[in-house]
Formats: C-alpha cells, sequence, structure tokens
C-alpha cells in the first residue's frame, strides 16, 4: 500500500492505517530504536507508541515524506526512553556517538544560547547539502540512525577504516563550516 493511501486511512479513522503502517515501515522502526536502545521490549514498546502517536497526530498532520515523519517519531520516542533508561548511567555506544558529534556543534559541549535547535537544523542541513552523497549518507547513517562503524562498511560496502577515516574529516568539515559561520567556537589552551 503507498503512503498517500496509508495517509488516507489515518484520516478516515481507519485502524488498518496501523496494521498498514506496521507492514510497510515496521522493521524499519524497529531497527532505528534498537539501535538506539539495545533492548528489544523497549524497542518494540517505542514502535507501538510510534504508532499510537501517528494515530494521534494524523489528522491535523499530513506528512510528507511519511517515512522521514515516522523515523523522526520512532526515533524521538527511543531516545526520551533511552535518556531516562540511562539517566545515572554512561559510557553506552550511543553516548559515544553523541559526544564525538557535539564535539563539533558546540564548545565544551554546550550550545550558546543565541542559537535556537531550528537555527542549527537548518545550518547542519546545508552542510550536509554540500558533501559528496556517500560521505552524507554515512554520517546520517552513523548520527541520524545510530548504526555502528562495521555495519554502515557492511550496508555501503566499504572497509571499517573508510567509514571511520571519512567520519572523523566530516566532523572536521563539520566543526570548520561552523566555525566559518560563527556558529562554534574553538577553545584555544
Amino acid at each position: 500500500m503507498n503512503d498517500q493511501l496509508i495517509i488516507e486511512l489515518f484520516f478516515k479513522r481507519c485502524e488498518e492505517a496501523i496494521t498498514a503502517t506496521s507492514e510497510k515501515y515496521g522493521k524499519l522502526c524497529k531497527s532505528i530504536s534498537d539501535r538506539i536502545l539495545k533492548n528489544n521490549e523497549d524497542a518494540e514498546e517505542c514502535v507501538s507508541d510510534t504508532y499510537l502517536t501517528l494515530w494521534e497526530t494524523i489528522p491535523p498532520e499530513e506528512p510528507d515524506p511519511f517515512v522521514a515523519y515516522i523515523c523522526k517519531i520512532v526515533r524521538n520516542l527511543s531516545l526520551k526512553r533511552y535518556r531516562h533508561n540511562t539517566a545515572e548511567k554512561r559510557n553506552s555506544y550511543y553516548d559515544a556517538s553523541l559526544d564525538e558529534i557535539s564535539e563539533c556543534v558546540a564548545a565544551c559541549g554546550e550550545v550558546d544560547e543565541r542559537i535556537t535547535a531550528q537555527e542549527l537544523t537548518d545550518r547542519l542541513n546545508k552542510f550536509l547539502e554540500g558533501l559528496k552523497e556517500v560521505d552524507r549518507v554515512m554520517f546520517v547513517k552513523k548520527y541520524w540512525f545510530c548504526m555502528e562503524i562495521p555495519e554502515i562498511a557492511e550496508e555501503m560496502s566499504l572497509s571499517t577504516n573508510y567509514v571511520n577515516v571519512h567520519l572523523h574529516r566530516i566532523r572536521e568539515k563539520l566543526k570548520q563550516y561552523l566555525v566559518k559561520e560563527n556558529w562554534y567556537e574553538e577553545r584555544i589552551g
């Protein structure tokens, strides 16, 4: 079933919308949640909560593209659960990924008060648009979908060393871009 038909089912308040969404995007949602949470039960609950959120938000929302809307919801719900589960704990794979990218986004890990989340998102999107497709895909797989480097390498038919080196270079380019745009202040000494 195509996405437009699924959205129409949501608008008609037909429960088949949930079934169709689950059949088409259930595996994708589960994989996103699994990568963040590393806990099957929590991931399944976040996927179920995603369907509930879709039911509650469509209508009035009419998401386009639908898949991006679903991915955003499951990712945000999974991150919320992750923060709850690890409130006192650190050192997971996901924390390490966040630490890597936070070095580029803000000095000392804090976003300057003048930067809003939307402005930062706009800057990141502009930066990503300027990357080669392979680098952009690699970056999004790592920092949006929380994929591990060996998984990215296998999916993209690249070596783990290649992925590791390129992600490091992309983070350095991002840092330089944000410095140039006056969004990041490098601290010396």
